[in-house]
């Protein structure tokens, strides 16, 4: 199974919604909480091309984007296939 990264902040509804349909697709997950800010949030935005909101997600290290870009993904029958690499 592929390595899926997830940046996240507390209280945030499109973290949730992003966890939600990996968990869904039963993918184990390292979440990085980004809440306090710190080195892990300038990691993110060097690894996202500069994009700051959250969530980031990367699988086997090719960003992916945030919630919506993750769900579009889903939608169009592309995740499943990098998930299963």
């Amino acid at each position: 199974m592929a390595k899926v990264e997830i940046y996240t902040k507390a209280f945030c509804p499109y973290c949730t919604r992003a966890k939600w349909l990996l968990n869904s697709k039963q993918v184990d997950y390292d979440e990085v909480d980004i809440s306090m800010g710190g080195p892990k949030r300038q990691e993110m935005i060097q690894r996202a091309s500069g994009r700051t909101t959250v969530p980031q997600v990367f699988i086997d290290g090719k960003h992916i984007g945030g919630s919506d870009d993750l769900a579009a993904l889903d939608r169009e029958g592309g995740l499943d296939p990098l998930l299963a690499a």
